[in-house]
């Protein structure tokens, strides 16, 4: 059963924006720390931007700070990813991932054993 599907990718220019949308099935998800990681081809995944269960604290990896913008609405049970200023190595798939304890205080990538099926950035020079 889906419990995380992301939205927002497709093709976009050097120096463009997306915005990536992860959308979570059921309610308990608005408790739980969620984040997003990319894997390029032929590349290991990597760690992107990390959310605590209430928004209260963010982490990024260096290679995104001040471009990305993780953010999350758990009225709607969404989390999402502002990217601007694109370049084509943020070209990958975007995997949405969430840590299924009850409110924990961090936001650990470590901590995350749910995934999405990924959607698909390219970003073209």
């Amino acid at each position: 059963q889906v419990q995380l599907v992301e939205s927002g990718g497709g093709l976009v220019q050097a120096g463009g924006s997306l915005r990536l949308s992860c959308a979570a099935s059921e309610r308990t998800f608005r408790n739980y720390a969620m984040g997003w990681f990319r894997q390029a081809s032929g590349k290991e995944r990597e760690f992107v931007a990390a959310i605590t269960w209430n928004g209260d604290s963010t982490v990024y990896t260096d290679s995104v700070k001040g471009r990305f913008t993780i953010s999350r609405d758990n009225a709607k049970i969404t989390v999402y990813l502002q990217m601007n200023s694109l370049k084509p190595e943020d070209t990958a798939v975007y995997y949405c991932a969430a840590d299924p304890v009850f409110q924990r205080t961090r936001a650990d990538p470590n901590d995350m054993v749910y995934w999405g099926k990924g959607t698909l950035v390219t970003v073209s020079s």
